[in-house]
């Protein structure tokens, strides 16, 4: 018995001091990963553990930017600039993930994992805890590629309806559409049509009742072709019924060429475009117009300026736009839309994302007044000489740099 307590008591000497050194192993371990500045989901976190997911840029070892953009498939593109820092300075890479549109959000942040964890090893492979990297290889080559039977083609349809209502309101909405589109490096095809359909009932004291219903159409198309790294040219056929824009049906073909002073291979990066459009509209009116028009065919123009940039220091992009008729210049509209993501200092970062308008071009403006209902159900359009919307807000985080840990548990 006296064996065993000595035993016993010889272990609870000991293993503290195993504990300690294991401790410091891992500790030490973590000092010497690499610091990486990147917004990471907590799945990455934990697939990726043996690096620093830091949040101040300064203390990176590198950082990481990554953008989406949609692909002709339907599906999207996700690139990740890896740049570094300090010591790593002079090192960057840039790596592509792409995902099929059918493909569930397991699949994708999978795909992720694994492109970002190849783009690393570069970095990985400088610090200590390269010892403990293996590389695996798994899948056998195929010499050939099966042949696409739809040669980039890609439609899709989608069909959304709800209703709502209680004793004195009620409220049925449908929605779909219908979209054909081929996107290749060298040209770019869109299509869709689509149809909105809202309809409403209020009963006011049980003793009368108002019913309101709109009904939209519109048919798009789209179609430019690659110049060359800096031009495009295209053009735009667009038809459309509104009831809320008093439109009976309004046609609308617009030809238009592209310059970006940027090269289109970096638009992940940095796209400042100057876009214009030349063409005419030939529209039928539901009610005779404010300039006393049934029907009419009026040529009209328009140019945009696009800027969009993406950087360590947060992302902007914003569109300026003007539009005129040429019987009459006095009928334009000058719109702004800016949206951007800035970090101030450490920590703080602010978000805005504004739109405003000058609007002088409603041709379409239906002859004398609405009704009260009218103008509280939005359901006729009104004549305006502006429009805005904005909305922008600050964050600040402070605290530990690292953020390593991920906790799941009671949600997050």
């Amino acid at each position: 018995m006296k064996r065993s307590f000595l035993f016993l008591l010889f272990l609870l000497l000991i293993l503290p001091a195993f504990s300690q050194e294991n401790s410091t192993k891992s500790d030490t371990l973590r000092k010497d990963a690499l610091n990486v500045f990147m917004d990471a989901s907590d799945f990455i976190k934990k697939e990726i553990p043996f690096i620093n997911y830091v949040r101040d840029i300064k203390v990176a070892d590198v950082y990481i930017i990554s953008t989406d953009e949609n692909t002709g498939s339907g599906g999207f593109v996700t690139t990740f600039f890896i740049v570094g820092q300090g010591k790593y300075k002079g090192m960057a890479d840039t790596l592509k993930c792409s995902y099929s549109p059918d493909e569930t959000l397991d699949v994708r942040r999978a795909k992720q994992v694994k492109t970002l964890k190849l783009g690393l090893m570069r970095y990985v492979s400088k610090t200590p805890l390269a010892q403990f990297m293996n590389i695996n290889f798994t899948e056998p080559l195929t010499e050939t590629v099966s042949s696409d039977k739809f040669n980039s083609w890609v439609y899709s349809a989608s069909l959304n309806a709800y209703s709502s209502g209680q004793k004195t309101y009620n409220q049925g909405y449908f929605y779909g559409t219908l979209s054909a589109n081929r996107i290749t490096e060298k040209s770019k095809f869109q299509s869709s049509v689509s149809m909105n359909l809202e309809s409403d009932k209020y009963v006011y004291s049980d003793t009368s009742s108002y019913k309101s219903t709109i009904r939209d159409e519109y048919l798009d198309v789209s179609y430019v072709k690659s110049i060359n790294d800096h031009w495009s040219a295209g053009g735009s056929l667009d038809i459309q019924t509104s009831i809320y824009y008093n439109y009976d049906i309004s046609l609308r073909i617009m030809p238009g060429i592209e310059y970006d002073l940027f090269p289109y291979s970096q638009s992940t990066r940095r796209l400042f475009t100057v876009l214009y459009h030349i063409g005419f509209e030939a529209n039928n009116y539901n009610e005779i117009t404010q300039r006393y028009k049934l029907k009419e065919t009026i040529s009209c123009q328009t140019l945009a300026a696009s800027l969009s940039i993406i950087q360590k220091w947060g992302s902007v992009s914003s569109t300026l736009t003007w539009k005129n008729y040429f019987f009459d210049w006095s009928y334009n509209n000058l719109r702004l839309n800016m949206n951007a993501s800035l970090r101030i200092v450490k920590g703080l970062t602010f978000n805005i994302y504004g739109s405003i308008a000058l609007v002088h071009d409603q041709v379409s403006l239906p002859l004398g007044d609405i009704s009260l209902e009218e103008l509280l159900l939005q359901r006729r359009m009104q004549a305006t000489d502006y429009s805005y919307y904005t909305s922008f807000g600050f964050t600040y985080t402070f605290g530990s740099i690292y953020n390593n840990v991920v906790n799941p548990r009671f949600g997050n």
